[in-house]
């Protein structure tokens, strides 16, 4: 799988976006001057977790949601999710949420 850069119109692999996140989290750390041992301190992760985070060698999400948390930028995680719509059934007292998806309907041959 690979991601458009829309600025470039390039192809990132995955393995490039996460060197590219990896060196954004380290320039925010820097920016604070933080080192990083302290910053694996507080996030409750180990030193080498926390570089191979960095050098963009593979990491969890739960490592990066700490990390995250650790610099202040929790945050980042939100603009992830899409954009809520309002759905005007949902404005009125009887409107219950959905619970699942419908099928397709069929057209009936004859």
């Amino acid at each position: 799988m690979q991601i458009i850069n829309r600025a470039t119109s390039r192809l990132h692999t995955p393995e490039e976006l996460e060197q590219q996140l990896g060196e954004n989290l380290k320039r925010l750390r820097i920016s604070k001057n933080w080192e990083q041992k302290v910053v694996a301190e507080r996030a409750g992760i180990g030193l080498r977790t926390l570089r191979n985070l960095e050098l963009g060698n593979g990491s969890s999400l739960n490592t990066l949601i700490k990390v995250l948390r650790v610099l202040g930028r929790e945050g980042w995680l939100a603009t992830i999710a899409p954009v809520a719509t309002i759905d005007p059934l949902m404005l009125t007292r009887e409107a219950q949420p959905r619970q699942r998806a419908s099928k397709p309907r069929q057209k009936k041959t004859t």
